[in-house]
């Protein structure tokens, strides 16, 4: 038989990183974990079986502790989540190097606004420019230009009322969820919902509030009498909006002028509203001519005036001219009891009194869900003073709507008699409130007035009233901001 040769072992190559040397990693010398090796093999050095050059497969390295090349700037012997890397100062492009601007003078530690481009074409697909309002700054800068609207023009979000006494209002996974008493199950998906308004004895549960607060939903509580009694104010962050806020509103020249315009801009609404109803008026045309004109009097010493208490003054004069000539505008076909003789309140002696006061809840519930997505302090105001639970910046802006939202559908649903004078309202002795059918009724009519476009004197464009609070909470804040001349211009035409 021939002899068999005994088989040379085969030997392994290992295979080399295809990484170049300077890319390899540097592992940490905690991580590393060597193998019990049997005595007289070391698998570093790989002369120690004396036949083989190269580790046999079943001493290789794990791949953990692997040998790697060190490059000299990758030497650390921190964890990875640990290391700190020096990077350069960031070189700003010329066109982001346009917009920084060094600190305002307005206020120490306070980081102003940057400045709008001057290039139109980076505005147009921006995110931001409902927040900055970059036409609407040229157009300060330049009254001959015509602004792009850039500013939605209307919110398709739906304000939900709940006006039944025992309403709960809870949440089921990305729906509101309301829950009436005798009825079945509403919800409403939450990118649906703007406001969420609880009338009377109406409740929502902690969730809800939760989820309200991430959602962007504004909360909002009237009482039963139809009073309004206060917002879930959700904000986050906008503290630097804020202190440029009360930097601005403690200086008493500012507030002066601001206060001047808005008293010019109600007085003048109310005065071009009543040349407005005073058309084919027989009876009361002289007493409407009469306040007209003196009207038009105080409107012309607003300007002049040199503190906020003379101010107070003029506005109670134009006030009363307005209230004692507004009965004068209901037409003679409308039911008696809907006419009034004086304006009164906390509670409303009359039917027309207890419309014009659920409607001014309604507004200033609105203009503090504006001030409130804004990011600006509700508390702090320029004109009316803090003496009530009511924020007197809210009680400012509400001077500019009053005229427009409230009165004139007020006096028009009265003219076209669309209120039962028993069934929509609950007399009490000498207080009268509107019922749950008359609340439905106003709402409606109140909603369907904000859904209509209005052209803006100024801006030149046209967008919804329910728009134009934030609008306007917006241009206010421009009026410190070095953008002014757009504040207090909705004049009713």
């Amino acid at each position: 038989m021939g002899r068999t040769l005994p088989r040379k072992p085969r030997i392994r190559l290992a295979r080399p990183s295809r990484r170049p040397p300077h890319s390899r990693r540097t592992h940490h010398p905690l991580r590393t974990q060597t193998r019990p090796q049997p005595p007289g093999r070391s698998p570093l050095c790989p002369n120690s079986l004396g036949k083989r050059s190269h580790p046999s497969p079943s001493l290789r390295l794990p791949p953990r502790i692997r040998q790697r090349h060190h490059h000299p700037r990758r030497q650390n012997s921190l964890p990875r989540r640990q290391r700190t890397r020096s990077r350069p100062p960031r070189r700003l492009s010329p066109r982001r190097r346009s917009r920084s601007r060094p600190n305002s003078p307005i206020a120490p530690n306070v980081h102003p606004a940057p400045p709008v481009a001057d290039n139109e074409r980076l505005c147009t697909r921006c995110s931001l420019a409902p927040v900055c309002l970059p036409e609407e700054a040229r157009l300060a800068r330049d009254r001959q230009g015509q602004p792009t609207r850039l500013f939605p023009a209307d919110d398709e979000r739906q304000i939900i009322h709940v006006l039944e006494p025992g309403t709960s209002v809870g949440r089921t996974g990305g729906q509101i969820k309301i829950s009436r008493r005798n009825q079945p199950v509403e919800t409403i998906p939450s990118q649906q919902i703007g406001q969420l308004v609880l009338h009377s004895f109406s409740q929502i549960s902690t969730q809800a509030l939760h989820f309200c607060a991430d959602s962007g939903i504004g909360v909002h509580f009237i009482s039963g009498g139809g009073r309004y009694v206060g917002s879930f104010d959700s904000r986050t962050g906008s503290i630097q909006r804020r202190i440029r806020q009360y930097a601005a509103l403690t200086n008493p020249d500012r507030c002066l002028e601001l206060a001047r315009k808005l008293v010019l801009c109600r007085g003048q609404g109310q005065r071009k509203f009543l040349m407005r109803g005073s058309r084919g008026i027989k009876e009361g045309s002289e007493e409407l001519k009469r306040a007209i004109s003196q009207m038009q009097i105080l409107l012309k010493q607003v300007p002049k005036v040199e503190s906020l208490a003379s101010l107070l003054g003029f506005e109670g004069n134009l006030a009363a001219l307005y209230f004692g000539t507004l009965p004068y505008l209901i037409r003679a076909g409308a039911a008696p009891e809907m006419h009034f003789s004086h304006r009164n309140r906390r509670p409303p002696k009359d039917r027309f009194n207890a419309l014009i006061s659920f409607g001014y809840a309604l507004l200033l519930k609105d203009i503090m869900n504006a001030i409130l997505t804004v990011g600006l302090e509700p508390a702090l105001g320029f004109y009316h003073q803090p003496r009530s639970q009511a924020a007197p910046l809210a009680l400012d802006l509400i001077e500019i709507f009053r005229v427009p939202i409230v009165d004139m559908t007020v006096i028009a649903s009265i003219n076209r008699n669309q209120w039962d004078v028993q069934a929509d309202f609950d007399i009490r002795g000498d207080r009268v409130w509107l019922s749950e059918s008359g609340c439905r009724k106003f709402i409606n009519l109140y909603e369907q007035r904000k859904q209509e476009s209005w052209k803006h004197p100024v801006a030149n464009y046209s967008l919804t009233y329910r728009r134009l609070f934030e609008l306007e909470v917006r241009l206010l804040e421009k009026e410190w901001s070095g953008e002014s001349g757009l504040f207090g211009q909705l004049i009713v035409r």
